[in-house]
Parts: structure tokens; C-alpha cells; sequence
């Protein structure tokens, strides 16, 4: 349940805000009582606050502070103190100024879709920015697609509380798309770029942050600064992946390429890891940007004793192979499935199937195994949200979400199938929801951005999807603990993926080599540590 802020503390800071506004005004205003708590008698007192405007869209009120004091993963609750609705940009850099001039500035919290799983996106006693807010007026940003045609040179101008579906539809109103995309497209620009943004489709054409042309941020002082590799290039590459530690993203221009119009997507299944493994590295390795053979998606997922082989994110297996789906895996307890995607047009029409067997050639899938749909490509990218709408149906949808993502270099991969799928995950037996494994290549990424991954040339991202009853998670949340543990016991050097830790150790370790300049950075664009406190590293208290 949400709490709720004590009676007596109520009136004396709708008392203290009265006195200083009558002071200051002649008259009091009706929203004054929604100030967060931090706001003490020197800051009323402030005579420089410029723009009492925003006072008017900070709200305290019940359903304003249970939003903001929850988010997907539904295991973290943090109070803020209030909740700012902007209806421009500029409400954003007032407010942010505003704390930062003060002499105890308060914390505030960027929130989009509030999909994050550890309160990443949550204030305690600070002030959580509604983003979406922004997306029901018009000084925001919205959707501008531009570009040199005669150059083939195009990009989306968004703003950084657009969903990734709405930028999908009005790009591909102009037979235009991004290249890059997460899995589930009912995220926020500015809240994928904070931490990478990664899919099926980074190993060909790297993270979304490696497609980023250009951003307007407003830092940690309240500054707003358009920066690009050209133009402020420290605040940058500092935002990107930055998980909101130097600024707000409030627009980004977004690399745009002609959009296919239809998919093949196969899946192949394997009950040997190792060739599971080299399949998928040698599938990667054609990854071109313009390289016309290459695949243009490449995932991977477990299938084990739970049922129906399906999952929550697709359905996909015609349900006559189920019986001899679910007979493989009883037999080998495991099965590993790579599923790939190949785009195509009216051009490449005649030429797709060939391509894709071409590219098959050699693979050792199992015999029989092999699956095939042909879906519009809109249909692919938006495949998650039938597998939201039937958990939602289900009740399901606002469970706890103990998510545990990794990034594991490829010289241990092997190892953390022995250690982690088969001594743990299927002995145990207790896992639900969807186990993603599939390779990335370390050269479509920017080193000198905030992100962090494996010092390898290939590195593989494991993603346990868990969902699962609120009497359930935490032994859950023991396993995933357990897998960590084991990892570091077998010198397995695994970086978290939208981390979570509790200790500025444990950030540095995160961190390694780029520890230093992520210190430097947050002092150079946020010195007094107001933003994105909910990661817990420069305020983990």
C-alpha cells in the first residue's frame, strides 16, 4: 500500500509554503501543499525562484504518488514527495535549477513508462518528472522525421517521452524506420538511450545508443545543452547509457533507414549447447550494416519443462508440433532455440528464401525442427504486445518482475551453461517466463559512451524474464542471487545489464576502467548528485 505523508507534517508544510507565498505573492495559491518535503524554510524563503508556475503541476495527491512510487517490476516502492506534470520543456529546467540553487536541493527522477524492475525511476522524498506528461501538449518535442533524400541521409527528431511504437509508426508513414529496437516497444526514447536499448538486432547495427545522431539534454544543473560527437561531446556519450546520472533526455535525433515491408522469421531448435553456440557466432559474424546477406535479427531462448513450449512475449510453434516439442524437451531436459529474422520488399521478393537458405547451409539445427512464419514487418517488431495483452488478461501483467539480465563474455559461455542452466536454472526447476541467450558484437558499440560490457570481441546478453506471484518472487530473487554468487565463485566476469547494486563497490567493480571518468562526469553535469537517485550509486542510502 502506498504510504501516505503524516498529518502533522502535512500542515506544517502547507503552513511554511502559505507564509512564504503570501509574503512573496499577497495570496496563497490551492497547490501549494504538493512542494516535496525537502523544500525547508530557507528554500520558501528563495526570493530568486523565477517561475512559480510550476508549483501548479506538482501534484501530491493519491494517484499521482502510487504511480510514481512503483514501477514494472513491483518488488521496490519509494515515496516521492511530490510529482511534476510538465506541459513544456522548460518546466523540467525550472525545476531541476530550482533544486540545484538550493542550499539542500532535493532529488529528482525521470519517469517514462516506469518499466524499470529495482525503483530505478523513483525519488524517495524527492520529485519524480512525469515525462509522459509532455507527450499531451504541445511545447514537447513529438515525432519530426527529416532528412536528404538525394543522400539517403535520414533521422527522426524525437522527444524523449515518445514511446518507440509511436516513433515506429510515424517514421514508417514515410517508408522510414529506426534499425534499432528493444524487444518490447512500449518504452520511452529517452529511458532505453539511458541504459542501451539492445534487441535481436544489435549484433548488425549495435545498440539504439549507437544510433543516436544527436540529443537535448537538461543536466543536473538545470542547464539545457544540445550535444552530439561534434558539439559537447562529454555530456554526449556521458547520457548515453548514462542511466539518467547527467541529464534528462528530452530529444534525440534517431538514425532512420528505408523500412522492409514483410519478415521471415524462423526458429531452429538444438539439444547440444555447444552447437547451439557456434551457430548462432557464425550467423553474427555476417553483421554489415549494408551487407545484403547478412540477417537482420538473431535471438535465442530456452525451452524447458514448463509446460507448453510457448511463451508470454510470442506465440509462434503451430500447435500440432507441440506434443513433439515438449517430447524433446522431457528428453533432454533442456532445448536451446536460436530464432533469426530476415527483412525483405517488393525487391528482394524472389531472392529471400535464397538467401536464408543460403545462410542455413551448414548450421546443425535438429533435423525436423525448423519453424517458419511470414509476418508483416510491423507485426514482427510488435510481436511483445499479444504476449502483454494475454498476461494482462491473466492478471499477470502487475506481478513482481525479478529480472536478472547479463552480458557474458563468450570465453565463458560454456562455463555458465554448466554452472548456471544446467546446475541451477533446471535443477531447481523454478524459473518462469521467457530465458533469452544470443551474441553481440563488441565493435557495434562506442566505447566512450556510459554503457558497460564485456572486454571481448563477443559477448552474449542472458535474460531471465521471471513472472511470477506476489507470495513467489523472492525465492526467485534468491536464485538470481545464487547465479550472480556462482558466477563470481567460477571467475565469471558478468556485467549487469539495467544493474542493480547496493554498494559504491559494487558500482565500481560495474564500472571497471570507466569508473573515474563516469565520477568525473557526474560532477562536471550533476555536482550536487540531484538526478536519478533510484540507481542507487551516488545515493545509495
Amino acid at each position: 500500500m502506498v504510504e501516505t505523508f503524516p498529518i502533522t507534517t502535512y500542515f506544517m508544510l502547507l503552513l511554511l509554503f502559505i507564509s512564504f507565498l503570501v509574503s512573496t505573492l499577497g495570496k496563497p495559491k490551492l497547490s501549494t501543499n504538493c512542494l516535496p518535503s525537502k523544500f525547508q524554510n530557507p528554500v520558501y524563503q528563495n526570493r530568486k525562484l523565477q517561475n512559480l508556475d510550476i508549483i501548479s503541476k506538482l501534484r501530491d495527491d493519491h494517484d499521482a504518488i502510487k504511480l510514481a512510487s512503483s514501477d514494472y517490476g513491483n518488488m521496490v516502492h519509494e515515496i516521492p514527495a511530490s510529482v511534476l506534470y510538465p506541459t513544456s520543456i522548460n518546466d523540467i529546467e525550472t525545476l531541476i535549477k530550482f533544486a540545484h540553487n538550493n542550499s539542500a536541493p532535493f532529488t529528482i527522477a525521470a519517469r517514462g513508462q516506469g518499466h524499470s524492475v529495482r525503483g530505478q525511476a523513483m525519488a524517495r522524498n524527492g520529485v519524480v518528472v512525469n515525462m509522459r506528461s509532455l507527450k499531451n501538449h504541445r511545447n514537447g518535442f513529438g515525432i519530426t522525421v527529416s532528412g536528404t533524400p538525394s543522400m539517403g541521409f535520414f533521422y527522426a527528431d524525437v522527444g524523449g517521452e515518445q514511446l518507440w511504437i509511436d516513433v515506429l509508426n510515424a517514421t514508417l508513414e514515410h517508408g522510414l524506420a529506426p534499425v534499432s529496437f528493444t524487444d518490447y516497444l512500449y518504452l520511452t526514447v529517452g529511458g532505453t538511450l539511458s541504459n542501451a536499448g539492445i534487441s535481436g538486432q544489435t549484433f548488425r547495427y549495435g545498440p539504439q545508443i549507437s544510433n543516436v545522431y544527436e540529443m537535448d539534454v537538461i543536466t543536473g544543473e538545470g542547464d539545457f545543452v544540445t550535444c552530439s560527437p561534434e558539439k559537447n561531446r562529454k555530456l554526449f556519450y556521458a547520457v548515453l547509457g548514462g542511466l539518467g546520472q547527467f541529464g534528462i533526455i528530452v530529444r534525440a535525433r534517431i538514425a532512420l533507414e528505408p523500412a522492409p515491408k514483410r519478415v521471415k522469421w524462423v526458429r531452429m531448435l538444438y539439444n547440444d549447447f555447444s552447437v547451439f553456440t557456434k551457430d548462432q557466432e557464425s550467423l553474427i559474424s555476417l553483421n554489415g550494416r549494408k551487407q545484403k546477406n547478412a540477417l537482420n535479427y538473431l535471438e535465442g531462448l530456452l525451452l524447458m519443462d514448463k509446460g507448453t513450449p510457448e511463451n508470454w512475449r510470442s506465440t509462434f510453434f503451430p500447435l500440432s508440433d507441440h506434443s513433439r516439442i515438449i517430447s524433446l524437451v522431457t528428453k533432454y531436459g533442456i532445448i536451446y532455440c536460436i530464432e533469426v529474422a530476415k527483412y525483405y520488399d517488393d525487391h528482394t521478393l524472389n531472392s529471400v528464401d535464397k538467401e536464408l537458405q543460403v545462410l542455413f547451409e551448414g548450421l546443425s539445427f535438429i533435423p525436423g525442427f525448423t519453424f517458419e512464419k511470414d509476418i508483416s514487418y510491423i507485426d514482427f517488431l510488435n510481436r511483445v504486445q499479444s504476449g502483454e495483452q494475454k498476461l494482462q488478461s491473466q492478471g499477470l501483467w502487475d506481478t513482481p518482475h525479478p529480472w536478472l539480465n547479463l552480458f557474458v563474455p563468450k570465453s565463458h559461455i560454456s562455463d555458465f551453461n554448466s554452472i548456471v542452466f544446467k546446475d541451477i536454472v533446471l535443477k531447481r526447476n523454478i524459473t518462469t517466463g521467457v530465458v533469452l541467450v544470443y551474441p553481440m558484437n563488441r565493435n557495434k558499440w562506442d566505447d566512450r559512451m556510459s554503457a558497460v560490457i564485456p572486454d571481448e570481441d563477443v559477448f552474449y546478453t542472458i535474460g531471465f524474464l521471471h513472472t511470477i506471484g506476489f507470495n513467489d518472487w523472492e525465492t526467485i530473487d534468491l536464485q538470481n542471487k545464487d547465479i550472480l554468487q556462482s558466477c563470481y565463485n567460477a571467475g565469471i566476469e558478468v556485467k549487469q545489464y539495467l544493474p542493480n547494486y547496493k554498494t559504491m563497490e559494487d558500482w565500481k567493480n560495474h564500472f571497471g576502467m570507466k569508473w573515474r571518468t563516469f565520477q568525473e562526469r557526474k560532477a562536471q553535469f550533476d555536482p550536487k548528485m540531484i538526478l536519478s537517485p533510484g540507481q542507487r550509486i551516488f545515493n545509495n542510502n
